[in-house]
Protein backbone atom coordinates (compact mmCIF):
# COMPACT_ATOMS: atom_id res chain seq x y z
CA UNK A 1 0.00 0.00 0.00
CA UNK A 2 1.38 3.45 -0.76
CA UNK A 3 1.92 5.83 1.46
CA UNK A 4 -0.62 8.10 0.64
CA UNK A 5 -3.11 5.45 0.53
CA UNK A 6 -2.44 4.71 4.23
CA UNK A 7 -2.85 8.26 4.75
CA UNK A 8 -6.60 8.51 3.20
CA UNK A 9 -7.43 5.06 5.07
CA UNK A 10 -5.83 7.38 8.51
CA UNK A 11 -8.63 9.82 7.47
CA UNK A 12 -11.43 8.20 6.36
CA UNK A 13 -10.92 5.61 9.68
CA UNK A 14 -10.47 8.71 11.80
CA UNK A 15 -13.66 10.51 9.75
CA UNK A 16 -15.90 7.03 10.63
CA UNK A 17 -15.09 7.50 14.36
CA UNK A 18 -15.66 11.31 14.28
CA UNK A 19 -11.99 12.14 15.40
CA UNK A 20 -10.90 15.69 13.80
CA UNK A 21 -8.03 15.99 15.93
CA UNK A 22 -6.77 12.98 13.57
CA UNK A 23 -8.08 13.86 10.37
CA UNK A 24 -6.69 17.61 11.14
CA UNK A 25 -2.95 15.91 11.00
CA UNK A 26 -3.57 14.21 7.80
CA UNK A 27 -3.76 17.87 5.68
CA UNK A 28 -0.72 20.07 5.02
CA UNK A 29 -0.87 23.58 6.15
CA UNK A 30 -1.32 25.12 3.12
CA UNK A 31 -4.53 22.49 2.07
CA UNK A 32 -7.32 23.63 0.16
CA UNK A 33 -10.84 22.03 0.29
CA UNK A 34 -13.85 21.85 -2.18
CA UNK A 35 -17.22 20.85 -2.53
CA UNK A 36 -20.67 21.38 -3.46
CA UNK A 37 -21.00 24.07 -0.43
CA UNK A 38 -17.28 24.72 0.96
CA UNK A 39 -15.02 26.38 -0.83
CA UNK A 40 -11.75 26.53 1.61
CA UNK A 41 -7.97 27.15 1.94
CA UNK A 42 -6.22 27.07 4.24
CA UNK A 43 -5.03 24.53 7.02
CA UNK A 44 -7.56 26.28 9.70
CA UNK A 45 -10.59 26.66 7.43
CA UNK A 46 -10.29 23.30 6.13
CA UNK A 47 -9.52 21.49 9.29
CA UNK A 48 -11.88 23.67 11.06
CA UNK A 49 -14.91 22.63 8.85
CA UNK A 50 -14.22 19.28 9.90
CA UNK A 51 -14.19 19.84 13.45
CA UNK A 52 -17.75 21.50 13.29
CA UNK A 53 -19.04 18.85 11.32
CA UNK A 54 -18.06 15.81 13.94
CA UNK A 55 -18.82 18.21 17.14
CA UNK A 56 -22.18 18.68 15.40
CA UNK A 57 -22.39 15.09 14.97
CA UNK A 58 -21.21 13.74 18.09
CA UNK A 59 -23.62 16.68 19.60
CA UNK A 60 -26.90 15.86 17.60
CA UNK A 61 -26.87 12.71 15.82
CA UNK A 62 -24.05 10.41 16.97
CA UNK A 63 -26.63 7.94 17.42
CA UNK A 64 -27.48 7.50 13.78
CA UNK A 65 -24.07 8.49 11.89
CA UNK A 66 -22.09 5.94 10.34
CA UNK A 67 -19.21 6.45 7.20
CA UNK A 68 -18.14 4.05 5.04
CA UNK A 69 -15.55 4.18 2.37
CA UNK A 70 -14.03 1.97 0.06
CA UNK A 71 -11.80 2.70 -3.61
CA UNK A 72 -9.03 4.02 -1.52
CA UNK A 73 -5.84 4.38 -4.56
CA UNK A 74 -3.64 7.20 -4.43
CA UNK A 75 -0.29 7.11 -5.90
CA UNK A 76 2.58 10.48 -5.21
CA UNK A 77 0.91 12.65 -6.69
CA UNK A 78 -3.32 12.37 -6.57
CA UNK A 79 -5.61 9.84 -5.11
CA UNK A 80 -9.41 9.03 -4.63
CA UNK A 81 -12.04 7.39 -2.58
CA UNK A 82 -15.70 7.22 -2.46
CA UNK A 83 -17.42 7.32 1.11
CA UNK A 84 -20.82 7.47 1.74
CA UNK A 85 -22.55 9.10 4.98
CA UNK A 86 -25.59 8.36 6.91
CA UNK A 87 -26.35 11.51 9.65
CA UNK A 88 -29.07 13.75 11.17
CA UNK A 89 -28.43 16.95 9.27
CA UNK A 90 -27.71 19.35 12.35
CA UNK A 91 -29.86 22.31 10.85
CA UNK A 92 -33.60 20.16 10.08
CA UNK A 93 -32.62 17.11 12.42
CA UNK A 94 -33.81 15.26 8.79
CA UNK A 95 -31.95 11.62 7.75
CA UNK A 96 -29.59 12.22 4.88
CA UNK A 97 -27.86 9.54 3.10
CA UNK A 98 -24.68 11.35 1.24
CA UNK A 99 -22.81 9.62 -1.92
CA UNK A 100 -19.42 11.12 -2.25
CA UNK A 101 -16.21 10.69 -4.17
CA UNK A 102 -12.91 12.26 -3.10
CA UNK A 103 -9.93 13.11 -5.09
CA UNK A 104 -6.85 14.14 -3.75
CA UNK A 105 -3.46 15.57 -4.34
CA UNK A 106 -0.32 15.27 -1.85
CA UNK A 107 2.60 16.87 -0.50
CA UNK A 108 5.69 15.35 -1.13
CA UNK A 109 5.87 14.91 3.16
CA UNK A 110 2.32 12.90 2.42
CA UNK A 111 0.08 15.25 3.59
CA UNK A 112 -3.04 16.07 1.67
CA UNK A 113 -2.54 19.33 -0.36
CA UNK A 114 -6.02 19.56 -2.39
CA UNK A 115 -9.12 17.31 -1.38
CA UNK A 116 -12.12 17.87 -3.63
CA UNK A 117 -15.66 15.74 -2.77
CA UNK A 118 -18.23 15.36 -5.18
CA UNK A 119 -21.66 14.90 -4.72
CA UNK A 120 -25.30 15.20 -6.43
CA UNK A 121 -26.45 18.49 -4.74
CA UNK A 122 -30.32 17.86 -4.93
CA UNK A 123 -30.08 14.79 -3.87
CA UNK A 124 -28.73 15.94 -0.88
CA UNK A 125 -30.84 19.37 -0.25
CA UNK A 126 -33.83 16.88 -0.53
CA UNK A 127 -32.65 14.91 2.15
CA UNK A 128 -31.49 17.46 4.30
CA UNK A 129 -33.88 20.23 3.62
CA UNK A 130 -37.07 18.05 2.80
CA UNK A 131 -39.96 20.45 0.82
CA UNK A 132 -37.37 23.59 -0.54
CA UNK A 133 -34.57 21.03 -1.28
CA UNK A 134 -37.14 19.12 -3.45
CA UNK A 135 -38.43 22.37 -4.75
CA UNK A 136 -35.21 24.28 -5.36
CA UNK A 137 -32.21 22.33 -5.46
CA UNK A 138 -31.71 22.26 -8.30
CA UNK A 139 -31.60 26.35 -8.52
CA UNK A 140 -28.25 28.31 -7.83
CA UNK A 141 -30.56 30.44 -5.58
CA UNK A 142 -30.75 27.27 -3.06
CA UNK A 143 -27.31 26.49 -3.16
CA UNK A 144 -25.99 30.00 -2.75
CA UNK A 145 -28.06 30.36 -0.03
CA UNK A 146 -26.32 26.88 1.70
CA UNK A 147 -23.09 27.77 0.77
CA UNK A 148 -23.59 31.29 2.66
CA UNK A 149 -24.99 29.84 5.52
CA UNK A 150 -22.41 27.31 5.86
CA UNK A 151 -19.61 29.91 5.68
CA UNK A 152 -21.25 32.13 8.15
CA UNK A 153 -21.59 28.87 10.03
CA UNK A 154 -17.71 28.42 9.77
CA UNK A 155 -16.99 31.51 10.57
CA UNK A 156 -18.73 31.22 13.90
CA UNK A 157 -17.32 28.09 15.32
CA UNK A 158 -13.56 29.09 13.86
CA UNK A 159 -14.15 32.39 16.33
CA UNK A 160 -15.25 30.39 19.28
CA UNK A 161 -12.63 27.62 18.61
CA UNK A 162 -9.95 30.79 18.78
CA UNK A 163 -11.68 32.18 22.08
CA UNK A 164 -11.29 28.87 23.40
CA UNK A 165 -7.50 28.83 22.88
CA UNK A 166 -7.66 25.71 19.66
Amino acid sequence: MHSNEQTLEKFYSAFARLDSDTMAQCYAADASFDDEVFSLRGHEQVTGMWHMLCDATKAKGHDVWKLQYSGIHADTDSGQAHWEADYRFSATGRMVHNIIDGRFSFTPQGLIATHRDRFDFWAWSRQALGTPGLLLGWTPFLRSKVCATAAANLQKYLAGRQQKGH
